[in-house]
């Protein structure tokens, strides 16, 4: 997972109202209702037996980052779930969510992010996640997707499953990774599946090729303001922002971005 620092999910806890707005301004739907619809499931579905859900803190790698677990716990208990933060980190954490009833864990380290329903072995990994819950987002942003040419940008995990949402949406999609032979797997793994994507492999002329992106990579600011028209719709999840600085304002409603929240979500909802 993208190596999140404590200043990019300081906020997060106490602005989730605030989020939440903006994201039904932006999208027409709230977080709950983007998650649900990631997934595939009811956003009446009310639940009424909730998981208890468990976020444990783990040191291992780079160790915990300031504020991570809090703000996750922080997202689950605003879509209205039990959330607890384990006191305990680690394996004993594990242990102890599971003595103290848990049935979600969420845990992270420096390569994963997953949630797991111990009760029926559902295991949500926060990148696919993501992918889903960003092009969830885009649906709404766009009034569809159908027919419409995306440009995914980075073929990790995140591009990957945002790669195949797109596609089981119908959107016509095209990919590029500064690695081409990472497109060129993303590209046989779809056709494996049935599905057909085009290779770009200049960048610059991809941008400017297209209207609707998918930013999933790590770079900064490659996303300059000549790349930005008034019908231009982005979704870049995660941290660092692909677009630059000039650029953000003038798309106002037409970024969507966080750090974690749509991602988080998406996960509770795909392990219940």
């Amino acid at each position: 997972m993208t190596r999140l620092k404590h200043d990019d999910v300081v906020e997060i806890a106490t602005s989730l109202e605030e989020y939440n707005a903006q994201l039904v301004r932006m999208t027409g739907c709230s977080l709950r209702e983007l998650a649900t619809h990631a997934v595939g499931k009811n956003v009446n579905e009310d639940y009424a037996q909730k998981p208890k859900v468990a976020v444990i803190p783990m040191t291992c790698g780079q160790g915990v980052i300031e504020g991570f677990v809090e703000s996750v716990s922080s997202t689950i208990s605003y879509l209205g779930f039990n959330v607890v933060i384990t006191k305990s980190r680690d394996a004993g954490g594990v242990a102890e969510a599971v003595k103290n009833g848990s049935e979600i864990l969420f845990m992270a380290d420096d390569d994963h992010f997953v949630a797991v329903n111990v009760k029926t072995g559902k295991v949500s990994d926060n990148g696919e996640a993501t992918g889903k819950g960003y092009v969830a987002g885009l649906q709404h942003m766009c009034n569809g997707l159908k027919g419409k040419n995306v440009l995914v940008i980075g073929a990790g995990p995140v591009g990957s499953s945002a790669a195949l949402a797109l596609l089981r949406v119908g959107a016509e999609v095209s990919i590029y990774d500064i690695d081409l032979s990472a497109s060129q797997r993303l590209s046989g793994a779809l056709k494996e599946q049935g599905y057909v994507v085009k290779i770009e492999t200049d960048l610059d002329d991809a941008l400017g090729g297209h209207c609707i992106f998918v930013d999933a990579c790590p770079a900064e600011e490659f996303i300059r303001q000549r790349h930005i028209a008034a019908h231009t719709m982005i979704a870049a999840p995660g941290i660092p922002l692909g677009v630059e600085a000039s650029g953000v304002a003038q798309l106002s409603n037409r970024l969507l971005h966080d750090p974690l929240q749509i991602g988080v979500a998406t996960m509770i909802f795909e392990v219940l």
